[in-house]
């Protein structure tokens, strides 16, 4: 793969907003004032008075409201099914979703899993699957899940994951136990797209294919749902059963063997999409930081004035403006030179905007000392998604790996004129 720098000379990196873009900023601007914003305390009572995991009825009269304006499927690329927009054009308007990231994704049918689920069957699936599957996710008729994460073996090698797929003439048959399947409590979600072992005598990286398997087939068993930090989200996060489920082998997403590719090419834009609404619980957090260090006053003087709070205030503004920036040009790569052209990116914001999103937030709980714990403001709840979002689509380690790997073999292969004027032999590709 050619270095940054070469692509940045081929191609002018340019992060200046689109005029469409700029129109959607704005109406989504307005909407998270208007509307969003306002209904975060009427979403919190309702999940409280009702069932935890069914849809607190806001979020439909959100969602009415987000069609009307035009803020609807905007992550999806392909324009056959959504917005159009490009990585770059997307990123400021997920980052504005994401500073109220439990309600302004779902409203405007760009929340996970089922964005990588769309984008998917948007890509890979047959007309047929599309027709049954992807039509009713696009107008949020029903939920989705992506069963990959296995609690029996490292799900940071997938190719060690053993859930098998075993075929018997037209059908196949599903068995293993997956977990953290976000989505499985909700009542409306009525697919699962499973990882499993088609081949297990080929290359680990073409023994896996996708399955599409109804949540209602026989065989199919929710066994809990599993909380994060004590918190558990409307859509949950299920352990999932799968005891001799039989599906046509006509579910198969994609081909036989594909599943590895296909599973890694949906985390690239997944994982920019998480990276893009960290930012923006970031900047929210900072901005309840800075109103909180200017209206309290211990000590006859405003937290504002205390060298370490201010010196907080000015280390989170620095550090978001870096992420973003790192965050952009990831999506102009992506834009560019596409998704496994920019992994090596994608793998680095996903460290960064993770990490720099739990130290902001940790700062604003620390001024806003015990209340920060509370439910009064939303920085428990946004620590808690920060935290988790280090391990979420491969831990912070993994891609860490991954950088390194790529630096050093980069290093390994330096360019030939630098290799001309040192007078050195250029060292063989590394394995």
């Amino acid at each position: 793969m050619p270095c940054v720098w070469e692509l940045e000379s081929e191609h002018v990196m340019d992060f200046t907003p689109t005029e469409r873009s700029l129109d959607l900023t704005g109406r989504l601007l307005d909407f998270m004032r208007d509307f969003v914003y306002p209904a975060e305390q009427v979403y919190a009572r309702q999940r409280r008075e009702g069932d935890l995991h069914r849809l607190p009825p806001v979020v439909a009269e959100l969602q009415a409201e987000a069609r009307a304006r035009g803020l609807w499927n905007l992550f999806l690329r392909d324009q056959r099914w959504g917005a159009g927009l490009t990585n770059l054009e997307y990123a400021p308007l997920a980052e504005i979703s994401g500073r109220s990231p439990v309600i302004a994704p779902e409203v405007m049918n760009c929340s996970a899993p089922d964005t990588g689920n769309m984008e998917l069957l948007a890509e890979f699936g047959t007309a047929d699957q599309q027709q049954r599957w992807l039509r009713p996710l696009l107008e949020a008729e029903i939920r989705s899940c992506f069963c990959m994460t296995e609690p029996d073996v490292a799900s940071s090698d997938p190719t060690r994951l053993a859930t098998t797929l075993r075929r018997e003439g037209d059908v196949l048959v599903v068995d293993g136990r997956k977990w953290w399947s976000t989505g499985t409590a909700d009542p409306r979600c009525r697919l699962a797209i499973v990882v499993g072992v088609s081949d297990p005598d080929a290359d680990p990286h073409q023994r896996h294919s996708l399955i599409l398997v109804p949540l209602e087939a026989p065989g199919v068993e929710v066994v809990r749902d599993l909380s994060t930090f004590g918190y558990s989200e409307q859509h949950g996060h299920g352990e999932v059963r799968f005891t001799g489920v039989r599906v046509p082998a006509a579910n198969l997403l994609g081909p036989s063997g594909g599943g590895f590719a296909i599973a890694q090419a949906r985390l690239g834009p997944g994982r920019i999409h998480h990276c893009m609404r960290a930012i923006g619980m970031a900047e929210r957090a900072l901005e309840l930081m800075v109103q909180r260090a200017v209206q309290r006053a211990p000590f006859g003087r405003p937290l504002a004035e205390q060298g370490a709070v201010s010196t907080w205030i000015a280390e989170s503004r620095l550090e978001i403006d870096q992420a973003r920036l790192l965050v952009l040009r990831a999506a102009w790569l992506m834009d560019t030179v596409g998704n496994r052209g920019a992994r090596t990116e994608i793998a680095g914001i996903k460290v960064v905007a993770a990490r720099t999103a739990a130290r902001v937030i940790d700062r604003a709980i620390q001024v806003f000392g015990a209340a920060g714990l509370s439910p009064d403001t939303p920085l428990a709840l946004y620590y808690a998604m920060a935290r988790q979002l280090r391990i979420v689509d491969g831990p912070d380690e993994v891609h860490l790996r991954s950088i390194a790997w790529h630096e050093l073999r980069a290093q390994a292969s330096p360019p030939a004129t630098a290799a001309a004027i040192r007078g050195d032999t250029l060292m063989a590709p590394a394995n």
